[in-house]
């Protein structure tokens, strides 16, 4: 796993949206961009933090970010989730893992004794010039929009 750090470029992306839409590092040049890392949609980690980040998208926006959802889950089911909870955001459906081994989020883990390769939950917050502001690993899932400001 390639560990990314608050002062590294950001690497450059591209994968599609729950649309069809694609986005690239490139379209956020000039803005704030959040990007998290979550193992799959619709599961109740990843509601609870996409709802957060939903609930204060205003705040998000005031502040100048923008808000990117990644995991390996299809268009389809990025597009459920993003309809069922009215997600503002675009959810990358990364199938091919692109985004997330650039990120350096796939990797070993362990669940109830188990252990599995999976996502990371992690979030980067990346500054108009795409060099990477904060890292946070650790995610508090109701409480991730307060982490993140």
């Amino acid at each position: 796993m390639t560990t990314l750090k608050v002062g590294d470029q950001a690497p450059n992306f591209e994968a599609k949206d729950q649309d069809g839409n694609v986005h690239t590092l490139e379209d956020y040049k000039g803005k704030k961009l959040v990007v998290f890392f979550y193992p799959k949609a619709s599961t109740p980690g990843c509601t609870a933090e996409a709802c957060n980040l939903r609930d204060n998208w205003e705040t998000f926006q005031a502040k100048g970010y923008d808000i990117l959802g990644v995991s390996a889950d299809s268009a389809k089911r990025q597009q459920n989730f993003k309809n069922k909870y009215e997600l503002p955001f675009p959810l990358l459906a990364d199938e091919d893992k692109e985004v997330i081994e650039a990120f350096g989020v796939w990797g070993p883990k362990k669940f109830m004794g188990k252990e599995y390769d999976g996502i990371h939950r992690t979030t980067f917050v990346i500054n108009e010039d795409g060099v990477i502001e904060d890292v946070i690993s650790k995610v508090k899932t109701k409480a991730h929009a307060e982490q993140i400001l």
